[in-house]
């Protein structure tokens, strides 16, 4: 889950603050869309989320994982346990999806056997089975998209950012991957997408928040609607699914820090369903 108490951030030679006291609660298998004009604090709040910022004050914690106490040689094993889809794909140019896909692998130690047996079944999952020798260039956008999707599950991460994910693809395009975001929602993994598509954010009446000049102003949590008006909520302790967010943020942190793990064993033969259902 994902849990933000009184988030503040202030840049440096800013008297305006990207975010003010930002309250969040995102439950397990949650899906949410983030929404808000441009400089809004949707980018800040993301950033926030995958620690490349720190907020000027406030509290967060992810999956466990107090901010607070997160040591510095933990941070990329953080960022490996959050998977991030971004708008621009960032794929490695020289290196075909199969390829692509790997790395994420690679980097975190994983052994070439299990390479071999996680990366046809994530590819598997998205849809590019047929891909893996291809390069980027050789690819349509939504192709790049599910490419960048396959990476960011491929250690099965239990929250998944997608930071517009469809804001450079046709309408069509879009709703493919939008329908594979609920489909990896639906084995379990978390789903937290920022957009400036209203059409798709109506259309799934999922939970909708709002940020206006960096205040949340509504916080839809069922068949929500893309509406960027509203007045900024007063900063106080959130109730969320019937609890005091403060007393909810009080008894996680007096639990022990979770050090994120780097192993990524994928069970032997499993399908790929079942695989990330594990999540």
């Amino acid at each position: 889950m994902i849990l933000l108490d009184r988030v503040t951030k202030v840049y440096p030679g800013d008297r305006t603050p990207a975010l003010l006291d930002v309250s969040l609660h995102v439950e397990p298998r949650e899906f949410m869309f983030l929404v808000g004009k441009s400089g809004a604090g949707e980018s800040t709040l993301i950033k926030m989320l995958t620690y490349e910022e720190r907020p000027t004050r406030g509290k967060i914690m992810v999956g466990g994982i107090d901010y607070d106490d997160l040591r510095r040689k933990h941070i990329p094993h953080l960022r490996q346990r959050l998977g991030v889809v971004y708008q621009d794909f960032k794929l490695l140019p020289h290196r075909t999806v199969y390829e692509n896909v790997a790395f994420a692998l690679e980097i975190a130690g994983v052994s070439t056997r299990e390479i071999q047996r996680t990366v046809p079944k994530i590819l598997e999952l998205v849809g590019l089975q047929d891909k893996g020798h291809k390069f980027p260039d050789e690819l349509s956008g939504g192709e790049r998209q599910r490419v960048s999707i396959a990476r960011s599950m491929a250690r099965q991460p239990k929250i998944l950012i997608a930071d517009e994910p469809t804001g450079n693809l046709d309408p069509e395009t879009s709703w493919g991957i939008v329908r594979l975001l609920e489909q990896i929602n639906g084995f379990g993994t978390t789903i937290l997408v920022t957009t400036h598509d209203e059409k798709i954010v109506n259309m799934l009446k999922k939970r909708v928040v709002t940020l206006k000049d960096g205040r949340m102003v509504e916080d839809q949590k069922k068949a929500g609607k893309y509406e960027l008006g509203g007045e900024a909520q007063k900063p106080r302790a959130v109730r969320s699914v019937g609890h005091d967010f403060s007393a909810k943020v009080s008894d996680v942190s007096k639990a022990r820090v979770v050090k994120p793990s780097v192993s990524t064993a994928t069970p032997k033969n499993r399908p790929v369903r079942k695989v990330i259902k594990r999540i």
